[in-house]
């Protein structure tokens, strides 16, 4: 079968539909499967994205940009293709890309995952002839528990220090995470929460698009003769180290990440706590994903592609390759 994919040093090309798919260079047209920093860079002359990460994509990269909002499901012709996004599971407005030409069907996945998360649309399973899909945590040691149970295990820490006087502060990335988090909260509590700036402006966007989470401030809202010692504080994990952590004293830390699964990174990390809670597959339901597509040949990239490649052919009998020259792309998203 011929693909419908060319790796060119702007990104991920389709030639039948003369479009890119997150490329990391300027280009003229350009698909963005969500608004993390690794898939949706600034410079192209048209965005094509999902309704949702409209404002996302804009707030990071400008509102002069110029965009084509599409509804999940909506079918455009691009060139000798028709192309049509659908819901990824990973964050706020997150997609797949569905491409039909004469020669088959071919879906992108970008970054996905299958549990249940009230922040975004769960994933629709696309069955297809070609399946690009995301390997980040893409080993048997990965596997989540339903992400409920890490909604309350930061409940109850944020709890315990607060009976004992310390501030909570919790690392989750900015955009995705730190949401996800504030609505599982959601479920046991309506305290108000404190937000590092890199937090806030997302999650208002979150907030104005009908996504029910915990009341929250900024931190700098707060008078500085006032202390945290009751409260909980999510800030972006580059914030881990810097002086800004100065604001809160006695405080104690946390990280909100798939990687907290292995102990070697939660004490790399140098955090109090961590908690496992990833916006991605992990190692079964990214088998479970590959079969339910029905795909004739898969193409692993962004993780442990090499591991998952061999097993999807050597264990499971599909037909399965790295897509290589991907890797220049930067993983932005932690986890």
């Amino acid at each position: 079968m011929k693909t419908a994919f060319k790796v060119l040093p702007e990104g991920l090309y389709c030639p039948p539909g003369d479009f890119f798919i997150d490329a990391w260079r300027p280009v003229k047209n350009c698909f963005i499967t969500h608004g993390h920093g690794d898939h949706s860079r600034w410079g192209h002359q048209q965005y094509y994205c999902s309704k949702p990460s409209v404002p996302i994509i804009c707030h990071r990269l400008g509102e002069k940009i110029k965009v084509k909002a599409l509804d999940y499901g909506e079918k455009i012709k691009m060139g000798d293709a028709w192309v049509s996004l659908h819901p990824a599971g990973h964050i706020l407005g997150s997609a797949q890309v569905r491409i039909e030409t004469k020669n088959g069907v071919f879906v992108v996945s970008g970054d996905y995952k299958r549990a249940i998360d009230p922040t975004c649309l769960p994933f629709e399973p696309v069955e297809c002839d070609v399946f690009v899909t995301e390997t980040t945590f893409a080993l048997p040691v990965f596997q989540w528990d339903d992400p409920k149970i890490a909604g309350k295990q930061i409940y109850d820490w944020w709890q315990n220090n607060s009976q004992n006087n310390h501030p909570s502060v919790l690392f989750a990335y900015a955009l995705g995470k730190a949401q996800h988090v504030m609505a599982m909260l959601k479920q046991f509590t309506d305290q108000l929460v404190y937000l590092h700036g890199a937090v806030t402006h997302l999650a208002h966007i979150y907030k104005e698009q009908g996504i029910e989470m915990v009341p929250f401030l900024p931190v700098s809202d707060k008078p500085k003769n006032e202390n945290f010692l009751k409260d909980l504080i999510i800030a972006p994990p580059s914030a881990a180290g810097s002086l800004w952590l100065k604001r809160f004293p006695t405080f104690r830390t946390a990280a909100a990440s798939g990687w907290m699964q292995v102990r070697g990174m939660r004490k790399r990390a140098g955090h109090d706590y961590g908690f496992v809670l990833s916006d991605h597959a992990d190692w079964n339901d990214l088998i479970k994903t590959v079969q339910q597509t029905k795909a004739k040949h898969v193409l692993t990239t962004h993780g442990y592609t090499d591991v998952f490649s061999r097993y999807l052919t050597e264990d499971l009998g599909i037909k399965s390759t790295e897509l290589k020259g991907l890797e220049a792309a930067t993983e932005e998203d932690v986890g």
